[in-house]
């Protein structure tokens, strides 16, 4: 046993707490354990090892570490039940996490024995590292939680799967894993390039499993634009059998923009498969606000009761939803604008301690609110340029952008043009030289996976 003080050795591990993973605040590792649960429950591949001992650092980073421990239990039951003649190897990753989850109880007798399997591996297998192996396993781990933390690391994880491929090039469960690692790439960046070759790949995916659905509607997605019909018959196909609340909501959204009733009865589907999932409520909430847009009197307040429900149902789902409370505030405001500004009122007490997206996009509501609804200028100046001072998301940043400008246009025709020249003043400090360029992509670069 090498003589390194035991956070040395840790921190040549390859598991969860070596990896660089963007958590961004505890909201988002909040609401990747649950779609990571859906995952774990839905998963058509062999991969719920890796998606539990991704569970396992989440429940660490919140403090839970008995479920921690449990949800590597229950990785290593998956192990030996899908990987009988393979575990020690697919085990490594999940060792590591055991070992840094019991040095931080300081249960440091355990974690000399987990790293001492860890050491035994790395020696049956010849590796140059006593503590770490790079094989595919590993990196097929790696790539599996990056997908899980958010697809704008697709990218990321397709060099995880094409480093397993290049070792095991038939093997089903990398060909998957780097598919959608494809399809997370094309989504962030548009590249026309992944878009191909996430096509061809979840098309051989499909030839070879026609019943994985999840599979079925990524390919679906990518031809929306391309095939209409031919994605059309894979949603349909999707909507009559799969039970995966998560695939359901994605087949919501092909079908929203034009036939938001279709989505609002799969989404009321996905609903029943698992009620405690507060996103498809939300998406619930956007259909309705979507057939208010184009509603006619009579109907309207039918409409606006059914999307109030939807979007506090979302928010009692999922209380640390900022984007859900949000939604619902607009709701409120068709009726009770009172209601609307207390929800803003209430998220801008507690504005320091969300993610700098978050924090635009409460600005921004607030602002309209105060622009549209109540008519104050000044007001809304404010709280468009205290969201505009903020480097987050860069479509929040354009369109706050815009409605300082809007603001600015509003104070000039009131003849108030010191107020106009102190707007243009922050627009024109605050944009850097290839902003506009990338401000112009904002919208498409959006992942509608909140």
């Amino acid at each position: 046993m090498s003589s390194l003080p035991l956070k040395e050795k840790l921190q040549t591990l390859q598991c969860h707490f070596t990896w660089d993973f963007e958590i961004r605040d505890k909201v988002d590792a909040a609401h990747i354990l649950h779609t990571v649960a859906l995952r774990i429950a839905h998963t058509p591949y062999p991969n719920q090892a890796a998606y539990l001992a991704l569970q396992a650092y989440l429940c660490h980073l919140q403090g839970r570490y008995e479920d921690a421990l449990q949800s590597l239990r229950e990785a290593e039951e998956f192990l030996a039940r899908d990987h009988p003649g393979n575990v020690p190897r697919q085990a490594l990753v999940i060792y590591g996490n055991y070992a840094w989850i019991y040095y931080h109880l300081a249960h440091y007798d355990v974690v000399e024995r987990y790293l001492d399997q860890v050491s035994q591996i790395c020696r049956s297998l010849n590796s140059r590292s006593p503590y770490a192996a790079l094989i595919p396993e590993v990196h097929a781990h790696k790539g599996w939680s990056l997908l899980a933390t958010g697809f704008r690391h697709g990218q990321q994880a397709t060099e995880c799967f094409q480093r397993a491929l290049a070792e095991d090039e038939a093997n089903g469960e990398f060909l998957a894993g780097s598919a959608i690692a494809a399809f997370a790439s094309w989504t962030h960046s548009r590249d026309f390039q992944y878009k191909l070759e996430a096509k061809k790949k979840f098309s051989a995916i499909i030839q070879e499993e026609p019943q994985n659905y999840e599979a079925k509607m990524y390919l679906a997605k990518i031809l929306e634009t391309w095939d209409r019909p031919q994605g059309e018959a894979l949603v349909e196909d999707v909507v009559r059998n799969s039970r995966d609340p998560e695939v359901l909501r994605n087949a919501a959204k092909f079908f929203q923009a034009e036939f938001p009733e279709k989505a609002i009865a799969i989404l009321e589907r996905a609903i029943s498969l698992d009620p405690t999932y507060h996103l498809p409520h939300y998406d619930l909430g956007r259909c309705y606000k979507q057939q208010l847009a184009a509603a006619e009197t009579d109907r309207r307040e039918e409409i606006v009761a059914a999307g109030t429900e939807a979007f506090k149902m979302a928010v009692q789902k999922d209380p640390a939803s900022v984007f859900a409370k949000l939604a619902l505030a607009e709701m409120y405001g068709e009726k009770t604008p009172e209601y609307q500004e207390e929800i803003y009122l209430n998220l801008l007490s507690e504005v320091s301690s969300l993610s700098k997206r978050c924090q635009q996009a409460v600005y921004l509501g607030f602002g309209d609110f105060l622009f549209y609804t109540r008519k104050s200028l000044p007001e809304a100046a404010e709280k468009y340029k205290a969201g505009f001072a903020i480097a987050g998301s860069i479509w929040e940043k354009e369109t706050l952008r815009r409605r300082l400008q809007e603001v600015a246009d509003e104070f000039q025709q009131r003849s108030q043009t010191t107020e106009a020249a102190a707007i243009q003043h922050v627009l024109q400090r605050n944009t850097s030289p290839n902003y506009r360029n990338y401000s112009t992509r904002g919208r498409s670069w959006r992942l509608e996976r909140q």
